[in-house]
């Protein structure tokens, strides 16, 4: 996994880079949540969502500077949803990234503004025409982020994922929580990319498949690690799921049967690959990785 993982932080140093020219440095009084912002954005991270726009946009020849805007935009949101997620009201958390949680560094009104502002900073990045001269494409790349990251993806995850604490969940409602939690925004980093290249009906049709296979991979992995991990690996706090009575993968088959689900979605995730051949050996190789990872 060398290979893959030196081009996953290759490229993560390429996104941290962009996001520290796009994103805003503000004065006056507002500053303060111009600084949470790039403090919860530029922390270290696996940067795992810019890196399927760039890896699949790479399959349509896109311009490397579209595709890095894209994916910047997707880490917005993504850390958006972290620094939301670890408020007080959500999952309480003080370390994220190995370093206090956005509310513990600041405040919890100033974590709740950064990440509100980091959302809409996203779409503010898509609709630019830096992103794509086709004001077409621009709208399709809007509309599939905010579908993903709104109720019905990943904020109805969450929602399912705070009712599902107080009821008998079963597979197939940890499934759904899943694919719309976690699943919805990884899907989305693929079809920008695919998006970007103007990508034919089959090619994205394709895209799309490997992408809810990987998404719903990447979950129960994190499950195993939520187990399996340490904080100095994780650079957040583990075992948090089974303290609170949460209902996970783990919880519903068991740590093996829920390792092997997760490679059976690997694998599921690759064939789907099939028509662009060598070309998209990363994004294979980014399959196997999310199911070995230690982090």
């Amino acid at each position: 996994m060398s290979d893959i993982r030196k081009t996953l932080d290759d490229v993560a140093r390429e996104v941290d880079e962009w996001l520290g020219v796009l994103l805003p440095e503000g004065e006056g009084p507002e500053a303060p949540v111009y600084e949470a912002m790039r403090y919860a954005a530029l922390g270290p991270g696996k940067r795992l969502r810019p890196f399927l726009v760039v890896e699949t946009g790479r399959l349509f020849d896109v311009d490397r500077k579209r595709l890095m805007r894209a994916g910047a935009a997707i880490e917005c949101v993504h850390t958006y949803s972290l620094v939301h997620d670890d408020l007080p009201c959500m999952d309480d958390d003080d370390l994220r990234r190995g370093r206090p949680t956005v509310h513990k560094a600041y405040d919890e009104a100033t974590a709740v503004l950064a990440g509100d502002a980091l959302l809409t900073f996203a779409f503010e990045l898509l609709a630019h025409p830096d992103t794509h001269p086709d004001a077409r494409v621009r709208a399709a790349l809007v509309l599939s982020l905010a579908k993903s990251s709104g109720a019905q993806g990943m904020v109805g995850g969450q929602m399912i994922d705070i009712v599902s604490e107080k009821a008998k969940p079963t597979e197939t409602l940890i499934a759904r929580l899943q694919q719309m939690k976690t699943g919805a925004l990884i899907s989305c980093a693929c079809e920008l990319g695919a998006l970007l290249g103007q990508a034919s009906p089959e090619a994205l049709h394709a895209i799309v498949g490997y992408s809810r296979d990987l998404g719903l991979a990447f979950q129960i992995a994190d499950d195993v690690l939520d187990v399996t991990g340490n904080v100095e690996e994780m650079g957040k706090a583990v075992g948090k799921d089974a303290d609170m009575g949460k209902a996970t993968f783990v919880s519903l088959l068991g740590l093996e049967r829920a390792k092997s689900q997760a490679e059976l979605l690997a694998q599921q995730a690759s064939k789907y690959l099939d028509m662009f051949g060598a070309r998209a050996d990363n994004l294979r190789k980014i399959a196997r990785y999310v199911v070995e990872r230690r982090s």
